[in-house]
């Protein structure tokens, strides 16, 4: 099964810069998008042979999460069942056979770390979902996560200790999540792969100078392990100040 997920930054905007590319190349079982930004009712682009699932934001023109699969899922659910977090627009589940696939749009701390309060919660309400989840079965979590976790998964570490998605607050709740029992998909393959990012500013030249940030993540319950076929960063797709990532996960042989 191939899982992609990536923050378009405007699903609109993106349409326009190659995110039929993705679907059409990698023809994903499913892809999970962030930042969307858009009610469904807002365009008129079709995804032939995916069912379409939309957790938009009550703001108009922010947040938002979408997933777009070729299977059905036995159940959909929206939220992490927080209210101050679920009007954003920032999760959905799917349930399908042999594990619940989440996708998370996680607050952004902000500049001067106005939001770092209100995030830490977040982490905890999310943590606390995800344990009820795994409780039915195994998950899958992908998304734009908002946190570089190690000094290997940023350009600059020392210089952005303390910015937003590089604070000790953020990267221990990432922490806790892991020790929860979920596995970095990528760090599981790949520990010790430099230069590994999905996420690049818009300011001097960072995409074309790799000055960026691996923030976007494929994280699965350890009961998944044995599973993971591949964890990979798609950088060769432009459409966003993110790339995709992706998650192949070998056919489950107790199905």
């Amino acid at each position: 099964m191939k899982l992609i997920s990536w923050n378009v930054n405007g699903l609109r905007a993106c349409m326009g810069k190659g995110f039929m590319d993705v679907i059409e190349q990698e023809q994903p079982d499913a892809i999970c998008l962030q930042e969307t930004k858009m009610l469904r009712e807002q365009a008129d682009f079709q995804f032939p042979g995916y069912l379409e699932y939309w957790n938009s934001a009550e703001k108009k023109g922010y947040s938002g999460t979408a997933i777009f699969t070729s299977t059905e899922p036995i159940s959909a659910a929206y939220g992490i069942g927080c209210e101050d977090y679920d009007r954003e627009g920032r999760a959905i589940t799917l349930e399908y056979e042999s594990f619940c696939l989440v996708t998370i749009y996680t607050p952004n701390s902000q500049r001067g770390l106005e939001r770092l309060p209100f995030r830490m919660v977040f982490e905890d309400k999310l943590r606390e979902y995800l344990y009820r989840l795994r409780e039915k079965k195994p998950v899958v979590v992908c998304g734009d996560l908002n946190v570089a976790h190690r000094p290997i998964d940023l350009k600059n570490d020392k210089s952005n200790i303390g910015n937003a998605g590089y604070t000790y607050e953020e990267r221990g709740k990432f922490s806790e999540l892991l020790a929860s029992g979920m596995t970095d998909t990528f760090r599981y393959l790949y520990p010790d792969k430099e230069e590994a990012y999905s996420w690049w500013s818009y300011r001097s030249n960072s995409r074309e100078n790799n000055t960026g940030w691996r923030i976007d993540y494929f994280l699965c319950d350890k009961r998944l392990e044995s599973r993971i076929e591949d964890s990979l960063i798609l950088p060769q797709y432009t459409g966003s100040d993110h790339c995709p990532v992706c998650l192949i996960l070998k056919e489950d042989e107790n199905a």
